[in-house]
Order: C-alpha cells, then structure tokens, then sequence
C-alpha cells in the first residue's frame, strides 16, 4: 500500500509512517501462573532470530535464583558479559538496581498480570504438593474459606505462591499490610521501572500491544499455548471464594485493577480498538496457519499422548501439563521453526544454554535431549 494514503485522520494526512527499529534489548519479567511461559518462548525465539544475547541462568540452575531477590551473578558470564546482555526473561524476583548490572542501558522492560482470582487457583493446583498452605488443605475451596487456618506465618518461604504471588515477584512483600499510602507508592514504582504491564486475560491483545511497543512483526508475537493444564484439574471456585480472594490477595487485586487499567487506556493512545480487533483476528489466522503446518492434532495433548518425550513439558503439583505433537515428514526448515515454537520451557533454556555456552557442562533435565541434532545449526 501506498504510504501517502488520505486517510480520515487529519493528524496522518499525507505524513509517511515513520519506520521504527525492533527493540533488542528487552527485559521481561516473569511472574508465576500468568500465561509467561508462552511469553518465555516468544522472547526466545526472537533472541535466535535476532542473534541476541540472553540473561540466562548460571550452572545448573533453571531460574534466576528465585525466589531469591536477584543478583546480577545469577547470571551466567556475567563477570565476562558486564552490562551487555540483550534478553532476559527467565524467572526471578525483582531487584531493579541488579537488573540494571546485567541489562544494556536503554532496555525496555515489560510483565505481566492476571486476574489473581483464576490465578490463585490455578497456583493451588501446580503447587498443591510444596506449599504448605494447599497441602494441608483438601481443595482451594477449603483453603479460601479461611486461609489463616492453613497459612502460617513460619511457613511464609515456602506459602508465597499462597498469597499475592505478583507483589512477591514484582520484589515487595507479599504479608504486607494493605495500606493506601504503600500500596499507592508501590504501584508509582511498578510504573517507573517498567514501559509495559501486560494482562494475561487478554493475551491476544496483549502480543498486539507488546508487537507495536517492542516494533516487532507479528511473527514474532505468533505463539502455540504453553504449560496449559487439563480441564479436568480444574476446580471451580465458588462465588464467596471468588470474593474471598480479593480480600486474601488485596495487594495482587489492586495490583490488577491498576495495570488493567492502564493496559486499556494505553491501547487507546496508541493503536485504537478498531486496529487492535484487526490484528488480533489476523495474530490468530496467522496461529491457526501455523498450527495446521506444525500439529498432528490440532490442540495440547495430555502428557501420556506426547510421542517425543523430549518434548515434555515438566509436570507439577495436581496439573497435568500438556504438550504438543509434531506432524512427521516436515522439511528442516519447518521442522526447527515448529519444534522451537513448542518447546518447553526448561528444554528451551537448556538448550539455549547449551548454544551460548558452548563449553560448560550441559544443565540436566532428566530428559532425552533430542536438541543435539539442534546444534549443528
């Protein structure tokens, strides 16, 4: 299309889009049970397409040093690397004057949010068995009817997926009091550190918003739905534990209420809802495109049905983890774009692991790795 277009707004009349750069240096922060994992694999996928170099974590670890509060030598060479690194986006909790160590200087940052009411049953379910809280618990809705009964303070390392999970990863205290002047402060700090507050809820929409931020194509943003759980490992909250975990979790529920907020409005100033519905149907065109290419079913399968093991995604708590097959017979080319496109997290990492530092010994999964053919790129 032409780029002098008369288009119906006067402020575009006749004025060329200006042509922008993909940003390269980019931090995400991944919080727990918010959709990040499938942001995870987007993130990495570009940093191979770019050749970027990623923050990746240090030995044999497959996070970086959650839930400690980071530092910058959890970082694998970060001694040689300095303040170079172009991607990072593998868990941690965030220390921002760390970060920055590692980070270059005009790094764009963004995160992620979800409604802390599905979020917390959905942490119930992946962390029924390491939190004490959920354990000694029968289901999430025993455990929202009175959670001080299960959540005790001594208890506070190992329960803070029990309760405001987000403000824990965002690098503030979880058992805060929930007081307006503090929760104000945090939230105003929250939006100095960071460019760009997804909403897991409207993920679609979100790829759509982070694409225009970030300057990237929508190929970049394309994505098959990782780390989901079967339907049948999910309970359903009542309508009291519903509410109840708005006053349980009332740190992570402003936290929401803010950033939602801000996501919607920030949509508005930038592409309008009008683009933002288009590219959303074309983003999941697009996705269906890819997914009948890629897919022997066209859908996750349960653990038990993934043919290739090495393509298993790690299992936890009561959730049953699905995964994906590949079609048999694809070209090389669309083989490696498929197999990257659903790789889970803890192969990617390794594997990119592997790639970047060639001369260390290999992280181990415990899993076949079928990512030797993977190096001889």
């Amino acid at each position: 299309s032409p780029s002098y277009r008369i288009s119906k707004s006067h402020k575009e009349l006749l004025i060329p889009p200006t042509p922008c750069h993909a940003r390269t240096n980019v931090m995400f922060l991944k919080t727990h049970k918010t959709a990040s994992s499938t942001v995870l694999n987007i993130m990495f996928r570009f940093a191979e397409r770019y050749n970027l170099t990623v923050a990746l974590p240090a030995d044999q670890l497959l996070h970086l040093g959650y839930p400690r509060t980071f530092l910058a030598h959890f970082v694998e060479d970060f001694e040689a690397i300095g303040q170079n690194y172009n991607i990072m986006c593998n868990h941690l909790r965030f220390n921002p004057l760390e970060v920055q160590k590692v980070m270059a200087a005009n790094t764009f940052y963004f995160s992620i949010l979800r409604n802390p009411i599905p979020l917390l049953e959905s942490s119930y379910i992946y962390y029924k068995n390491n939190v004490p809280a959920f354990r000694s618990s029968k289901d999430v809705n025993e455990y929202l009817a009175s959670p001080r009964r299960f959540y005790h303070p001594a208890d506070y390392r190992q329960n803070i997926y029990a309760r405001n999970i987000m403000w824990f990863d965002f690098g503030y205290d979880n058992n805060a009091e929930d007081d307006t002047k503090y929760t104000q402060a945090v939230l105003e700090e929250i939006e100095q550190n960071f460019h760009l507050i997804l909403i897991a809820d409207y993920f679609d929409e979100s790829m759509i918003l982070l694409k225009h931020s970030l300057c990237w194509d929508l190929d970049d943003v394309i994505y098959f739905k990782l780390n989901s759980r079967s339907q049948d490992t999910v309970q359903i909250l009542t309508p009291e534990s519903e509410e109840r975990v708005k006053a349980w979790c009332s740190l992570d529920w402003k936290l929401y209420l803010h950033f939602n907020q801000s996501f919607w409005r920030r949509i508005e100033e930038t592409i309008g809802l009008e683009v933002l519905e288009k590219e959303v149907d074309h983003l999941r065109a697009r996705q269906k495109e890819l997914m009948e290419t890629c897919l022997l079913e066209q859908e996750a399968v349960g653990r038990d049905h993934i043919k290739n093991k090495a393509l298993l995604p790690f299992q936890s708590g009561a959730a049953k983890i699905l995964g994906y097959n590949l079609k048999q017979g694809l070209d090389n080319r669309t083989l490696r774009t498929c197999q990257k496109m659903v790789m889970p997290e803890l192969q990617y990492t390794s594997y990119l692991y592997a790639v970047q530092h060639p001369h260390k010994k290999r992280k181990q999964l415990g899993l076949p790795l079928l990512w030797t053919s993977l190096q001889d790129r």
